[in-house]
């Protein structure tokens, strides 16, 4: 079954692949694919990393990696995020791999199964609005769910009360469900028909 692709996508294509072509000739182009896919490679590296200094590394050689293979990459219409998506499981493989060999053990452990492309183009949107979150409601959100820090702790490192870090971080997560809820009606109406306590 061919997948057709509609105007808009043949052109942010198109327009990938200038952007390829233009860092396969100048290096220094590279930088507009980073800006295009940073969010993209980290939202992948942050599902799978132990930690964030972990996802923030993974994400660093995979774009360093990418630079240094740049000329080897060919066009075959398959997204430029997915060459990068395959060189961040690589670099997972890579790390497992070379930390069992330092462990000593005889199997390497199974990683959890990747997520689909759509999973990480979610969470990369969902990066995105968190980055457009006011600064203190942002700083909340991170330290309390990237960081896993408690709000006891952001409390103290932000100088504020606990009653204050949980009003931002109520009004942050209020945001970004408005904010999802207006670029995804799916979203919405499945958080409507799921009930329970969320």
């Amino acid at each position: 079954m061919a997948v057709r692709t509609s105007a808009p996508e043949r052109s942010a294509q198109a327009d990938e692949r200038l952007m390829v072509e233009a860092a396969q000739q100048n290096p220094a182009r590279f930088a507009d694919l980073y800006e295009l896919h940073f969010a993209t490679v980290y939202a992948f590296a942050a599902r799978r990393a132990s930690s964030r200094e972990m996802a923030e590394d993974i994400t660093s050689d995979v774009f360093h990696k990418a630079l240094a293979n740049i000329k080897q990459f060919e066009w075959r219409g398959v997204p430029f995020a997915a060459w990068l998506l395959r060189i961040a499981a690589n670099t997972f493989a890579d790390r497992s791999r070379k930390s069992a060999k330092e462990l000593l053990v005889d199997e390497v452990p199974e990683s959890p199964a990747s997520p689909s492309l759509a999973d990480v183009d979610e969470q990369a949107r969902l990066f995105r609005l968190v980055d457009e979150l006011p600064s203190e409601q942002r700083q909340v959100v991170v330290m309390r769910f990237a960081e896993e820090k408690s709000i006891r702790d952001i409390a103290l490192h932000m100088g504020r009360s606990e009653g204050a870090i949980k009003q931002l971080q109520f009004r942050g997560l209020q945001t970004l469900r408005r904010k999802l809820d207006a670029r995804n009606p799916k979203h919405k109406s499945s958080r409507k028909s799921g009930g329970g306590n969320g």
